[in-house]
């Protein structure tokens, strides 16, 4: 009732060297409904999900090799990691700041009760929910970002700059009319209905770094300077 093969991913990961309290979690999550799978450290857990996985990790701090910190730390480098909460005996201010400082969503202090560490991993499991979907949402515009030609990612990047078709075509040495079929194929192409819709792609890009040269918050200047980062 240990451990599982990476293949059979677990909704949450319970990583602490000492077995009765391992086995004690896993017991306490089986009964409340969450699958569960636990590990005695840091590198067993590597072992048994190479690739990043979904879920929640209930960490300890201090075990034999990489310490829950330094595991932490490894797994913000992925492009997704589970939700983590640590549960350690370490009643430590400093350590604390420093596990909520790189994104862990709790730190419990051993003894700690059933009823408290249920709420703690179903708010996990929420929160990792929610970042799941997000992170689909943006896969997806990505690819959709993608089918846009040069021409039609500066219209985007003008559209969200509420410049106006006759100053896209002018910015673009274009007929308005080119303007307005190439706007209706971008609007198609993202499978957006607005142009509120087109500002919030565009937040969403940008907060990840996808169209890192424009900044989508502001015009810039001078009109049509947005054609170059479109273009980058």
């Amino acid at each position: 009732m240990d451990s599982r093969s990476g293949a059979q991913r677990s909704s949450v990961h319970v990583i602490d060297d000492d077995d009765g309290f391992r086995n004690s979690m896993i017991r306490m999550l089986l009964a409340a409904g969450y699958p569960t799978s636990g590990y005695r450290c840091a590198g067993e857990f590597l072992i048994a999900n190479a690739e990043p996985s979904s879920g929640c990790i209930l960490l300890d701090v201090s075990m034999p090799g990489p310490s829950g910190l330094e595991l932490m730390r490894a797994l913000a480098t992925r492009d997704y990691s589970p939700a983590v909460i640590f549960v350690t005996a370490l009643d430590d201010l400093s350590t604390t700041v420093d596990v909520m400082k790189w994104g862990a969503l709790d730190y419990l202090v051993k003894p700690v009760g059933v009823d408290i560490v249920v709420r703690a991993v179903s708010r996990a499991l929420e929160i990792d929910a929610r970042r799941r979907a997000r992170r689909q949402e943006l896969q997806e515009l990505r690819t959709r970002f993608e089918t846009l030609t040069p021409t039609e990612r500066a219209i985007f990047c003008g559209v969200v700059h509420n410049r106006l078709n006759k100053q896209l075509a002018a910015d673009i040495g274009a007929s308005e009319r080119t303007i307005k079929v190439q706007r209706a194929r971008i609007f198609q192409k993202l499978q957006a209905g607005s142009v509120p819709a087109l500002v919030r792609m565009a937040k969403m890009l940008e907060d990840a770094g996808y169209v890192p040269a424009s900044d989508f918050r502001q015009r810039l200047s001078p009109p049509g300077s947005y054609l170059l980062t479109a273009r980058n």
